[in-house]
C-alpha cells in the first residue's frame, strides 16, 4: 500500500509563507492524483488542492491565487506552496493519494498555524 509522509508545517505570521511536502512510496505512474486537504478544529476536513498525473491542477476557492500545488517526479514528492497565509488557513494539512486501482491513502497530517 502506498505510504505518504508529510513535512513542512509550522507556525507563521499572517502574510507569510510555508511549503509543505508529501513524499510517496511509489511512482506517480500508479497514482491517479495527489491532493492536499485540511481540517481545522471543530470543522470537517476540506479539499485544498489537487494535481493529476497529467499535471492538471484544481484549487479550492479559498486558496486560489495564494497556494500552488506541484510535483517532482524524480523525488516522488508533491508540494504545496502556501503564500499570503491567513489565520483562517490554520489547520492540520493532510496529503492524499488515489491509486490507479482506486485505493485511497492519507498521510499522517502536518500542523499549520497562522497567527494574526
Amino acid at each position: 500500500q502506498v505510504q505518504l509522509v508529510e513535512s513542512g508545517g509550522g507556525l507563521v505570521q499572517a502574510g507569510g509563507s510555508l511549503k509543505l511536502s508529501c513524499a510517496a512510496s511509489e511512482s506517480f505512474f500508479s497514482l491517479n492524483h495527489m491532493a492536499w486537504h485540511r481540517q481545522a478544529p471543530g470543522k470537517q476536513r476540506e479539499f485544498v488542492a489537487s494535481i493529476t498525473r497529467g499535471g492538471t491542477t484544481n484549487y479550492a476557492d479559498s486558496v486560489k491565487g495564494r497556494f500552488t500545488i506541484s510535483r517532482d517526479n524524480a523525488k516522488i514528492t508533491v508540494y504545496l506552496q502556501m503564500n499570503s497565509l491567513k489565520p483562517e488557513d490554520t489547520a492540520v494539512y493532510y496529503c492524499y493519494a488515489l491509486t490507479s486501482l482506486g485505493t485511497p491513502q492519507w498521510g499522517q497530517g502536518t500542523q499549520v498555524t497562522v497567527s494574526s
